[in-house]
């Protein structure tokens, strides 16, 4: 899979089948659609497009106030994408000028200007253009007009993407992380930069990993403590370890912190990034009488994860 980031330095693609959307999540049902695209490329002889925006389109055109909660940074869902099939992944930088574009604009000055498409394969509720005005019809009554064939993705395709991304959300702010990862058919993940914290787990006998999300958009697990592999830069293979989320009301924490012990590992990872593969919710965030009581359950919980995790490794 090619990617490209410069719409002034695309190549000249031959008999492009090509779709749009975020795919945030790369999961099962996106995949359906990914095939589709493939099938239609092979059809005509030609090669699959898929064009994808950052930053994400609601990050520009909707209030910051909402926020955005994504299950894939741009750096994971590339990686993810390149496992689908799909010949070039084109990344346009969504900007407020781009929102703008008029629904003609968009399909005369960007997917015919810059694509060239010989097939669209769009869905029926695909909306584009200033106000969202472009629809799948706008797209059927301009076809002829600009040479390209619409091949439609079924309705319950898409209305099974949107309900999966939704519930993939969900699951993962509400500690159902075994649904989560079905649904995503890999194991959810995320990357942070390990930094220093004041250290109280290593007096406790569990030495954490204090993590800072490398991306604000990135969906964060709900408050609790879960079985986890943790891969350090630099390191081959992920760790298993034991992952806590919350605000460590036993030793009267303020603000919400990650952080993630590594079993069997002593190296100095300040610094670096961490790449945590979460496989279970172990159990609530929970305010003991006193570290005695913590440190029996944090026993427990590190038993409860070696029963729980394979020894194979995460998927994905």
């Amino acid at each position: 899979m090619q990617v490209h980031y410069s719409l002034d330095q695309l190549p000249k693609f031959r008999n492009p089948a090509i779709t749009v959307g975020t795919f945030d999540g790369v999961h099962n049902g996106h995949r359906e659609v990914l095939k589709q695209l493939n099938e239609a490329a092979h059809e005509s002889g030609g090669e699959s497009v898929l064009i994808t925006f950052h930053p994400h389109p609601r990050s520009v055109v909707s209030s910051p106030i909402l926020g955005i909660r994504l299950i894939n940074t741009l750096e994971e869902r590339i990686e993810l994408l390149r496992s689908c099939g799909i010949d070039h992944l084109v990344v346009v930088p969504f900007t407020e000028h781009f929102s703008n574009l008029t629904a003609e604009e968009y399909v005369r000055d960007f997917l015919v200007g810059k694509f060239k498409p010989h097939t669209l394969v769009i869905g029926y509720d695909h909306r584009f253009g200033r106000d969202r005005n472009g629809n799948y019809l706008f797209l059927q009554e301009h076809a002829n007009q600009f040479g390209f064939s619409l091949k439609e993705i079924p309705a319950h395709l898409l209305e099974a993407n949107v309900i999966s991304s939704t519930r993939i959300r969900e699951a993962i702010l509400h500690h159902e992380i075994d649904v989560a990862n079905k649904l995503l058919g890999y194991t959810f993940l995320f990357t942070g930069t390990v930094v220093h914290g004041n250290k109280i787990g290593r007096t406790l006998g569990y030495p954490t990993a204090n993590i800072q999300m490398n991306s604000e958009e990135k969906i964060v697990p709900g408050n609790g403590i879960y079985a986890v592999f943790a891969k350090p830069e630099g390191f081959e293979v992920p760790f298993q370890g034991m992952m806590s989320i919350g605000f460590r009301p036993t030793v009267g924490g303020t603000q919400r912190v990650i952080e993630v012990n590594l079993f069997d590992f002593d190296a100095d990872i300040y610094d670096r990034t961490l790449t945590v593969y979460v496989m279970y919710y172990l159990r609530q965030e929970v305010k003991f009488e006193g570290l005695p009581a913590l440190i029996e359950q944090m026993h427990l919980d590190k038993q409860h994860t070696l029963r729980l995790l394979p020894t194979l490794l995460p998927n994905g």
